[in-house]
């Protein structure tokens, strides 16, 4: 499974939750599966990890102008960190 990683700063988690949830179409149309959302409960942080078809739509994905647009009127503080990630190996509990 590929997976993108996306942690950035929020200035208010409602605004940049609703413009998230705006781009969910957009974000499928480019490859991506669904995924999970974290919160940090101190510093105001988003963790958002999702699944993709294809590690190559996922970077083009992150050079669009689509995302650019979304991070800039969610109010994203500073540039976000990106990781393209591989399965590795499967953890039990």
């Amino acid at each position: 499974m590929s997976c993108l990683l996306i942690r950035h700063k929020v200035q208010d988690y409602s605004t940049w939750k609703a413009v998230f949830d705006e781009q969910a179409d957009v974000r499928r149309a480019n490859g991506s599966q669904g995924g999970r959302l974290f919160r940090s409960t101190e510093s105001g942080e988003v963790l958002v990890l999702l699944e993709w078809d294809d590690l190559e739509r996922a970077r083009l994905f992150v050079d669009s102008d689509d995302l650019k647009e979304g991070l800039i009127r969610s109010g994203v503080a500073g540039a976000p960190d990106i990781w393209f990630l591989e399965d590795g190996d499967h953890l039990l509990a």
